[in-house]
């Protein structure tokens, strides 16, 4: 082979490995103001951009298999669930994959949400701009990273509910047109169905797990409330305990009154993950309903294989009657040729000259025993019930 044939053949090799490559580098930046851009980055500048470690980063890896998590970290939370591979800070998200078919939605649903209540700026009048002051405050409680978070959970349980509804489509009449009519074309499609069931059973399972493990540990919520941890190493605490993040708008300050400040404060360390605790539940209920909706579905499939069986075990014992009808008219059979075959030899006997009218008699006895044979058979399996009445 000539020397430009095999540089030709190698760098055909490795364009595949590169563009490969350059897929799954690609993330997606979105900010709190909804602005957006695409980055084409390694993993070294992605830890060097968020302070991510490793072992972290390897998570998200669409190469790797990991099981769905959620981690919060000192300085943000890195997500896996699914399609879904993000990384959540108090300032931006990170995503990765943005231009494959299922994570497009999730992008357009973040550019849409994220941003704060901006809209409000600008009103002149004043009761409009005490209202506004308000929902600043009420939007405040709830942080950038959760409503990120949000977004996600949102996506990934109406992605996982919208494969069962599908499943359960195609899986329903499937398992009605088996009971129908059983045939190898109609099982090897309940087949495929219920493989398809048990992998998705195991996805949405997952999920279902991560959010229980979650809301089973105080603590590990307490870790995803990043903008917390930052305001508490950043900003003063006020005197009554609460962060200024807490109370702060975002445009002229809040004007809640000292004492409304220290009251929520109070509230706020006596319910400390309470926000993203029923954020969390919200979405754990959702999962668990799919997953009801797939432990019904299984149910109606063992249903199925349960009556399946009893009319494949009927079918055998009515083959084993048949079997036991054959068997023994072979073996009645078998006497009267006995007979024959007895009669057919060459013996010498005197009755056979002059007396053929014994031979008559001989096939008529030979007949009578052969059936009597038969009806013995039958009337003892009948007795034992072996065969059906």
């Amino acid at each position: 082979m000539a020397p430009d044939d095999g540089a030709t053949v190698a760098a055909d090799s490795q364009a595949p490995l590169k563009k490969k490559a350059a897929f799954f580098r690609s993330w997606i930046l979105l900010d709190r103001e909804g602005r957006s851009s695409v980055l084409d980055v390694d993993k070294y500048e992605i830890m060097r951009r968020v302070g991510i470690h490793a072992r972290d980063l390897r998570m998200l890896d669409p190469m790797l298999s990991h099981p769905s998590k959620i981690l919060g970290r000192e300085k943000l939370i890195v997500l896996n669930l699914e399609h879904i591979k993000a990384i959540l800070t108090a300032e931006e998200v990170l995503l990765r994959d943005p231009l494959d078919e299922n994570v497009t939605p999730i992008v357009e649903e973040l550019k849409r949400r994220l941003p704060g209540i901006g809209q409000f700026q600008g009103e002149e009048d004043e009761q409009q701009e005490v209202n506004n002051d308000a929902d600043v405050g009420e939007q405040n409680e709830f942080p950038f990273e959760f409503r990120a978070l949000e977004v996600a959970l949102e996506a990934i349980c109406s992605f996982l509910d919208a494969r069962t509804r599908e499943l359960e489509t195609d899986a329903y009449p499937a398992l009605d047109e088996l009971t129908s009519k059983i045939s190898s074309r109609n099982l090897d499609r309940v087949r495929k169905l219920k493989s398809a069931m048990t992998r998705l059973t195991n996805r949405v399972q997952k999920v279902r797990d991560e959010l229980e493990e979650l809301l089973d540990d105080d603590d590990d919520m307490a870790d995803l409330y990043l903008s917390r941890k930052l305001a508490a190493g950043s900003s003063p605490v006020s005197g009554s305990g609460a962060p200024d993040w807490f109370f702060a708008s975002p445009t002229s300050g809040s004007k809640l009154s000292r004492t409304s400040r220290a009251s929520a404060a109070t509230a706020r360390e006596e319910n400390d993950v309470e926000e993203l605790e029923m954020l969390l539940e919200a979405y754990f209920m959702q999962i668990d309903g799919t997953l009801n909706k797939l432990a019904t579905l299984r149910e109606y499939i063992d249903d199925t294989e349960d009556y399946i069986n009893i009319q494949l075990d009927n079918h055998r014992n009515q083959l084993i009657q048949l079997e036991l009808f054959l068997s023994s008219g072979t073996l009645c059979l078998s006497v009267y040729s006995l007979v024959a075959a007895i009669f057919g030899m060459n013996l010498p006997y005197t009755w056979r000259e002059g007396h053929g009218y014994v031979f008559k008699w001989v096939v008529i006895l030979a007949g009578v025993v052969s059936g009597s044979i038969f009806l013995s058979i039958i009337s003892y399996a009948r007795h034992k019930g072996l065969v059906g009445s």
